[in-house]
């Protein structure tokens, strides 16, 4: 039973990291992707340590690291909560001013800075479900970064509980938060076997009561097309200008099928992330998802058959096409430990939260983890509307997701 006179510490910490810039960079070689991450991390790691977690650390590679020592005799399986401190690429992340709206009733919510950012209902119709909640948002000029800071504040401040309240019994708990999960690197040099966590859950969800155990299936494409570049004062007959071969190829893309904007619920697509280049080279980068994974290779056929069609219609060019595969759905691990997924649910239970076992149309941290042999479902952190200045969360549901971190471990300790 979770202590109805508990003070909640995560709104405060919330508050306090949203502050630190912690944007990642897709274009970067470096890991993490960007220093700046690592001012949160280490700050981290001293609150963790400062708060009793002794062996609280950033690794070579930029991830904390901490571990809750049992307080139970039993075995329990050691279970691990896991979150990510950077923010999207998408949208500045520097300088966010977050403004809580109190008591909530109903209706469109106009940031404060820029009164053409409106966090509608009817795009956002959880809002339904929160009235008399106090919301978290922007000031407008920025995004709010509850993914996944939110995840982050509420790991602390269960751990904090657990700390202030010995008589909750738990197995060996472990703690990591990453950098780079927005741009699809935050598992690159996570050391499973080091981590020490049979199993472990993202707290990166979005609506109360969310267990995700399935993802998409993802691979990267990379579509160069090669022109001849030719002074413009005397190309006639003689310019092939890659930039128009790489625009043929992108307009010939379906427009009323296989889109992000044009799908939903199971439906998969494939999405190009940014063109770039000059008359000599021009590249196409591709985001490629689906439930299925055997349906990524059709999908990927059809763009290298539109790529060739491209560079057939422009004589004298010619293309290179490259598949790099990014993540799995975790639902194909995950169904081999079904436990992991019944314990978290058994939890919303006890919180008299209704259970939504809903797939992502994304991927989490979570869907390599799982092929690392770590399995590792997605659970609510009450972030919405994320990468965007329209970015919200409840902080009702900020504490929920607290005592569902601190129930699911006391799931598995009285399971063992």
């Amino acid at each position: 039973m979770f202590d109805s006179n508990y003070k909640f510490t995560c709104v405060e910490r919330f508050l306090r990291y949203v502050k630190y810039d912690t944007q990642s960079d897709e274009e970067s070689t470096t890991f993490p992707s960007t220093a700046k991450q690592l001012i949160l991390l280490r700050d981290l790691a001293k609150e963790l340590k400062d708060m009793g977690l002794e062996d609280a650390h950033v690794d070579e590679h930029g991830y904390v690291i901490a571990t809750l020592p049992a307080n139970s005799a039993k075995d329990v399986p050691v279970i691990g909560f896991i979150a990510h401190v950077d923010t999207s690429p998408a949208v500045s992340g520097y300088n966010i001013n977050p403004v809580i709206n109190r008591n909530y009733q109903g209706g469109d919510i106009v940031l404060s800075k820029d009164s053409s950012q409106v966090i509608e209902v009817e795009k956002n119709p959880e809002l339904n479900s929160m009235i008399g909640y106090d919301i978290i948002t922007t000031d407008g000029t920025t995004l709010l970064g509850a993914d996944n800071k939110a995840g982050v504040s509420e790991i602390m401040d269960a751990v904090n509980y657990f700390l202030t309240h010995p008589e909750a019994k738990h197995g060996t708990v472990k703690i990591c938060f990453t950098p780079d999960e927005e741009v699809g690197r935050g598992t690159e040099k996570f050391n499973v076997e080091k981590f020490g966590a049979k199993y472990a859950y993202t707290v990166d969800g979005s609506s109360r009561g969310e267990v995700e155990i399935e993802t998409f299936s993802a691979d990267a494409v990379v579509a160069k097309f090669y022109g001849r570049n030719i002074h413009p004062g005397y190309a006639k007959g003689k310019l092939v200008n890659s930039m128009k071969v790489a625009s043929y190829f992108v307009d010939s893309l379906p427009k009323d099928k296989l889109s992000p904007e044009t799908t939903e619920k199971r439906e998969g697509f494939v999405h190009p992330t940014s063109l770039n280049g000059n008359e000599e080279l021009t590249t196409v980068k591709f985001i490629i998802r689906d439930f299925v994974t055997e349906k990524l290779k059709e999908y990927e056929d059809i763009l290298r058959d539109l790529a060739q069609k491209a560079v057939a219609a422009y004589p004298g060019s010619r293309m290179e096409f490259e598949v790099i595969e990014q993540y799995r759905n975790m639902k194909y691990v995950l169904d081999k430990h079904p436990q992991v997924a019944e314990f978290a649910v058994e939890a919303l239970k006890r919180l008299n939260v209704e259970p939504i076992m809903s797939p992502i149309r994304g991927g989490t941290d979570g869907s390599r983890l799982s092929y690392m042999g770590l399995p590792t479902p997605n659970i609510f952190a009450g972030e919405h509307s994320f990468h965007s200045q329209l970015e919200w969360v409840a902080i009702q549901d900020m504490e929920m997701s607290v005592k569902n971190i601190v129930t699911i471990a006391q799931v598995w300790e009285e399971k063992a």
